[in-house]
């Protein structure tokens, strides 16, 4: 032992110094990102620790997640292990053994066992990447190695163990079921023969451990052992769904086009991605076989950091571009142009990474700097900035969808609700009906009232999640002024793109908003008993519902529609295969209302064919982009027996008809 302990030494003091200085080297580049707006809630940051790091609450929603999480366990619990492994070779006297037996036993007993299930889950792990992959891309070589040093450092442990049994040196053999069986394969072998397999099993132990700490860890994505734990604890309070102002004075940089504008939790996530796959599985640009890839992406930010970093620390010009064609490290434009901003990267994520922010980034340098979009915008912006809606219809078009009815204009002293119709309610053929539909329950329940008319203006969503801030920006103000000029408080949407800008990006401005969708006014209005039904929607067969982005995963609001519908039909709508906080995307979100798509099934035609499973003979949804979305996907696969309606068109069959 002395001669080992002088050659381990010095071998574990350079592993450790490397191991804390790779660390340091990829981790410091973090500090070269904006520094995040915001204190932190330490009592709450633990709390998310605790749940999703060590208790893994969302790796558990996939059936593999129990096997991640035994072997996450199993680990934590034999670093004590290897820690003790490491200072015995140091200094011999130092052992476990050394404690009482009421402590050192049990200790034994659960390392055996943990070191066993983890050489399981290990088998298990290369089994479903072998044959049950998480995603195509899954099968890497860096995976099966990290998988099988695991493997050699648990048998090697229980190698050590086995010749320590058989030697007679091993006090709490009882207790070691695992490693006995191990040492009944070793009887017959001579004390000199023992004494060599305990050497091998030992310096094997000792080199999968080293390389483990100096190349796999920090090189690899398994740096994300410490990471994931990290971002868990950094995770932002609330929905990421908002991006910080922009101020527009000459010399500022906007957006993100080069890596240290990023924020520092920005950078951070690109280290601690797991590559587990599950933003990819769940966005609806990749599912569809888009350039767009969350996964990627977050990649190709770590590993351009990397690549600039330390030229960027000396004050020097990136050699990679962070967008554009320069492979691995580099983001495509086509890329950044497929995200429909739906969040269901960020739902999916096991460890709170932030992709969708990065993306309207990456737009807003593309857009406010390089002038650089896709041409079919061009429209879309001269639109909203010159007439406030992205058709460019004249503002005394609003109130056009009304002419039939007797809609009263807001009045602070009198009126109690702003009906912000929104610009598809306004002006697209369709969802007028949607609007009429909602104004005669709005009577019908005896409501106080109004619209702004030819003075409303467009909530300015698309343009924001496109990146063009600057007309956002404007949008914004002018409609803040308006509001706090006509004394709003309280108002009715039913648009959930309208709906999460109102409530969430206008208190950027100072304005705070008591906002509700029209799907939770309706649900309460019939709970209340201001709404009375006839039952008649009952008659309109098998309904199915279909989830909005903006009004579920961005604001978790998920019963109101369904209770409104169930109130309205007199039965649960049935659902689709992805639903709720796993719902697809119907496409239209982050402004791709506003644009073609040139690769790929188109995301519509993909969710109306998951509707399509269900056999439905009514397809409702909340959000006028879906309407639109699903009658065109019909349409094209030629599904016309299948309706499209509002929720606010079938409560109002069901009270009004």
């Amino acid at each position: 032992m002395p001669q080992q302990t002088v050659l381990f030494t010095p071998l574990l003091v350079a592993s450790v110094a490397f191991f804390a200085w790779s660390l340091y080297r990829q981790l410091s580049l973090v500090g070269l990102g904006k520094p995040d707006a915001g204190g932190t809630d330490y009592v709450r940051s633990l709390r998310s620790m605790l749940v999703y790091a060590f208790g893994q609450k969302r790796i558990l929603r996939h059936p593999f997640g129990f096997n991640h999480l035994l072997m996450f366990w199993a680990c934590v619990f034999l670093v004590v292990v290897n820690i003790e492994f490491m200072l015995e070779g140091i200094f011999p006297s130092l052992s476990l053994a050394k404690l009482p037996d009421r402590i050192y036993f049990p200790i034994c007993f659960i390392s055996d066992i943990l070191s066993a299930l983890v050489i399981l889950a290990v088998v298990n792990a290369v089994i479903r990447r072998m044959f049950f992959p998480a995603y195509a891309q899954a099968r890497t070589f860096e995976a099966f190695v990290i998988l099988s040093v695991i493997c050699v450092h648990m048998l090697a442990y229980f190698g050590i163990n086995a010749s320590e049994i058989s030697q007679g040196r091993e006090l709490a053999a009882a207790y070691m079921p695992v490693s006995n069986v191990l040492a009944g394969l070793l009887v017959g072998m001579t004390a000199e023969e023992l004494g060599l397999f305990h050497v091998v099993s030992w310096w094997t132990h000792a080199i999968a451990l080293m390389v483990l700490m100096n190349l796999l860890i920090p090189y690899s994505k398994h740096l994300h052992v410490f990471t994931a734990i990290a971002n868990c604890f950094m995770r932002r309070e609330g929905k990421p769904n908002v991006l910080p102002l922009e101020a527009f004075v000459e010399g500022n940089v906007f957006g993100a086009g080069q890596v240290d504008l990023f924020s520092r939790k920005d950078l951070f996530d690109s280290f601690a991605c797991t590559k587990c796959g599950n933003c990819q599985n769940a966005c609806p640009a990749a599912f569809t076989g888009k350039a767009m890839n969350p996964r990627l992406l977050v990649n190709d930010i770590r590993v351009n950091l990397l690549v600039n970093g330390s030229r960027l620390k000396r004050g020097e010009a990136p050699i990679l571009p962070l967008i554009g064609n320069g492979g691995e490290g580099s983001v495509s434009e086509e890329a950044l142009w497929n995200c429909t901003t739906c969040g269901a990267c960020m739902e999916s994520c096991p460890v709170f990474i932030e992709q969708m922010p990065k993306i309207i980034q990456l737009r807003r340098h593309l857009v406010e700097t390089e002038a650089q979009f896709p041409e079919e915008l061009l429209n879309l912006f001269e639109n909203m900035e010159g007439r406030s809606n992205p058709w460019g219809i004249a503002p005394s078009e609003r109130a056009k969808w009304c002419s039939q009815l007797d809609v009263k204009p807001f009045d602070k002293n009198t009126t109690e609700y702003l009906f912000y119709v929104g610009c598809a309610g306004s002006f697209d053929s369709r969802n007028k009906h949607v609007s009429v539909a909602m104004a005669q329950l709005l009577d019908r329940a005896g409501i106080s009232w109004g619209i702004l008319g030819k003075d409303e203006k467009c909530c300015g969503d698309s343009v924001r999640r496109l990146g063009n801030e600057y007309v956002f920006d404007k949008m914004a103000r002018e409609n803040v002024e308006i509001f706090r000029e006509r004394g709003v408080r309280k108002v009715i949407t039913q648009c959930p793109h309208c709906f999460s800008t109102l409530k969430n990006d206008y208190r950027q401005y100072g304005l705070e908003l008591e906002v509700i969708h029209h799907s939770e006014l309706l649900r309460n209005l019939v709970q209340d008993g201001y709404l009375k039904l006839n039952g008649t929607a009952g008659e309109m067969g098998a309904v199915v519902f279909h989830d909005s982005c903006y009004l579920g995963r961005h604001n978790d609001v998920y019963d109101a529609p369904r209770e409104a519908l169930r109130a309205a039909t007199g039965t649960a709508p049935k659902e689709i295969g992805r639903n709720r906080n796993n719902a697809f995307c119907c496409g239209a979100g982050g402004g791709r209302m506003w644009m073609e798509e040139h690769s790929g099934e188109r995301i519509n035609l993909t969710r109306v064919k998951e509707a399509l499973e269900e056999k439905p003979d009514t397809i409702c949804v909340a959000c006028p982009y879906c309407l639109t979305m699903f009658e065109d996907g019909l349409k094209d696969v030629n599904a016309d027996g299948v309706k499209v309606l509002d929720v606010a068109e079938v409560m109002a069959e069901a009270v009004l008809r």
